[in-house]
């Protein structure tokens, strides 16, 4: 796997074998940058959820993107994120959480520009971390959400006060982009 953009371009990063991380594909993560270029641009601090191998947080990092946290309960996926963050130079811009996503939503305290929501594909809480993100004090108005997850399990138009603004089918797997409404 390799970053597709950016300080970082073609510089390959390390995944765990076999099937306990599902990482995002080149060309998903290159859709998934080019579908946010799109919207908008200058974001400061990402949030990587179910960060696996770190890909997109990294992508994030090698395309500008000034601090970005790693959030992974596996123990060797958080190894392998410090190591992919040292390969590439980015080890001073990120911070990694080696501990369950709720618990990580429950502690974190900023505001993110860009969260990155990547479960595994049989994990059913997608819904349910999607509602508590719209709640938390992680997501303000002008953050994007963006998840990754199989096309043949589609995503509410709505989570709380999450509404979803761009959705897009690769193959097998479907990112869906969802902001925060405003509130009257």
């Amino acid at each position: 796997m390799r970053i597709t953009g950016g300080s970082a371009r073609s510089q390959i990063i390390r995944t765990l074998p076999g099937q306990l991380v599902r990482p995002t594909t080149d060309k998903v993560r290159e859709a998934i940058f080019s579908m946010l270029a799109a919207m908008a641009t200058g974001w400061e601090r990402g949030l990587d959820l179910f960060a696996g191998s770190g890909a997109l947080g990294l992508e994030a990092l090698s395309r500008g993107m000034g601090w970005v946290d790693f959030v992974d309960q596996n123990n060797r996926c958080c190894q392998v994120i410090k190591q992919n963050l040292a390969k590439t130079g980015f080890i001073d811009k990120a911070h990694v959480y080696c501990c369950p996503v709720t618990k990580a939503i429950g502690f974190l305290e900023c505001a993110y520009d860009l969260v990155f929501l990547d479960p595994p594909y049989a994990d059913t809480c997608l819904g349910d971390l999607l509602t508590e993100l719209g709640k938390s004090r992680l997501v303000s108005s002008e953050t994007l959400v963006t998840t990754s997850h199989a096309a043949r399990s589609a995503l509410q138009v709505r989570y709380n006060n999450l509404a979803k603004i761009k959705e897009k089918r690769y193959g097998d797997t479907c990112i869906s982009i969802y902001q925060k409404e405003a509130t009257s």
